[in-house]
C-alpha cells in the first residue's frame, strides 16, 4: 500500500504513474553506475528526440554523470552505453548537494562557520545607535 501511495503522489522519489504512462513507447537506452535509467523516444516540438531519465531514488539532477549529461542535452547522439565512454581526468565523480547540512561550504567570516569572525578593517566603520 505504501509503495502504491509513493508511486501515485511523490514525483521526487523515482517516478509516478504518470511518468510510467508517459514513457510508454520510449525505448530504454541504458543505465549509469548510479542506477539512473535513460529513455529515448518520440519527437520534441523542436525536432530532436525526447530524452528522459528515471532517477534511482531521490530525483537530483546533479546525479547524472558527465557522459549521460552530454547525451541528455543532445551534445552527442550516441549514449555512453553504446560506446566506450571514459570520463576525462578533470571530470569529478558525483557528490551529493550538501546545502543545509553540516558538510555545506561556509566561507571565512560566515556566521555559520566555526571560529571567530575576523575584525572589520579598512574604511568601514560600524554604525552605533545615537551617533
Amino acid at each position: 500500500m505504501k509503495n502504491l501511495l509513493l508511486l501515485t503522489f511523490t514525483w521526487w522519489n523515482k517516478y509516478t504513474v504518470g511518468t510510467l504512462v508517459a514513457l510508454r513507447g520510449f525505448k530504454r537506452v541504458g543505465e549509469d553506475e548510479l542506477g539512473n535509467v535513460y529513455y529515448e523516444g518520440g519527437k520534441a516540438s523542436y525536432g530532436l528526440p525526447k530524452r528522459w531519465v528515471v532517477y534511482n531514488g531521490y530525483a537530483e539532477a546533479s546525479s547524472i554523470p558527465p557522459g549521460w549529461h552530454g547525451w541528455m542535452h543532445h551534445r552527442t547522439d550516441v549514449p555512453p552505453s553504446q560506446e566506450n565512454y571514459v570520463a576525462k581526468e578533470w571530470q569529478k565523480p558525483h557528490r551529493a548537494n550538501a546545502t543545509g547540512s553540516a558538510l555545506a561550504y561556509r566561507p571565512p567570516g560566515s556566521l555559520a562557520a566555526t571560529g571567530e569572525r575576523p575584525r572589520v578593517t579598512g574604511d568601514y566603520d560600524a554604525w552605533t545607535p545615537g551617533n
